[in-house]
């Protein structure tokens, strides 16, 4: 198997260069830019497996070099992780509505930043796998209460009003259309959708959606992205009808079964 790409963009030559001696003692190819015009530059040169991408940086900041990718189709699913000092929970949502797949705080450990360096690549891979079968799945039964999934001719999972292309990673709601998903949207989504009526904490999906180690990632990773999901495709997202919240267990969907 080759080894993975991993594009740095972090304007701390010390920071850029620590992380560098840990990836590459790990066997992965690692490049390393230290603005986010010579990253998003390196990353259209050469199609990178994941991205470290600092906040602040001057010119152009990280939110601008994310958001540049997530529109741009030759990089769009490239997974993101976001490595900064800015740590408040804003900080946090801000990053993540713009298409970050996860956001580490500095000071970081370099033990967990490499277990959540092999959990998203492997998540990526099986992302991939997971919409290459998705036609050739065989349908469920159509019904608008009851979960549907995809076949070779109509690749949608549907639940009520609700549905999501696998192909296109394109969600639609009954309120608010039709709205294009992240890679790590489109896959907390899937996971749910083909789960009706099951409660998952944050820690289970931590460790199912993003393959996290058990005590590796935050709670918060979780909320954040389903509050951006839910401002996205709920009428009131403070009232949500889809991505239901059971107090004290964690999030469903529900069908009428």
């Amino acid at each position: 198997m080759q080894p993975y790409n991993i594009l740095i963009i972090e304007d701390d030559t010390i920071v850029a260069r620590t992380i560098e001696r840990c990836l590459r003692g790990n066997e992965y190819r690692v490049q390393v830019t230290n603005t986010g015009v010579a990253g998003l530059r390196a990353a259209r040169r050469k199609l990178p497996d994941l991205v470290l991408l600092d906040v602040m940086m001057p010119g152009m900041d990280g939110y601008t070099v994310c958001k540049e990718m997530r529109e741009d189709a030759f990089l769009k699913e490239v997974p993101i992780i976001f490595l900064t000092a800015k740590n408040k929970v804003e900080d946090k949502i801000i990053g993540l509505s713009v298409g970050a797949d996860d956001y580490l705080g500095k000071p970081f450990n370099l033990d967990e930043l490499l277990l959540r360096v092999k959990a998203i690549l492997r998540r990526s891979v099986h992302s991939n796998k997971q919409s290459d079968q998705a036609g050739s799945v065989t349908s469920g039964t159509d019904h608008k209460t009851h979960p549907t999934t995809p076949s070779e001719v109509d690749p949608i999972i549907r639940i009520g009003e609700y549905s999501l292309n696998t192909r296109t990673y394109v969600f639609t709601s009954p309120k608010k259309g039709k709205f294009r998903l992240t890679p790590v949207q489109y896959t907390l989504l899937y996971h749910l959708m083909t789960h009706p009526n099951k409660i998952f904490s944050p820690s289970l999906l931590l460790d199912e959606v993003w393959d996290y180690p058990s005590d590796t990632g935050s709670a918060d990773l979780v909320r954040v992205h389903i509050k951006n999901i839910r401002e996205s495709i709920e009428e009131d997202p403070k009232n949500p009808v889809f991505i239901k919240t059971v107090q004290g267990y964690g999030y469903t969907i529900q069908t009428d079964e």
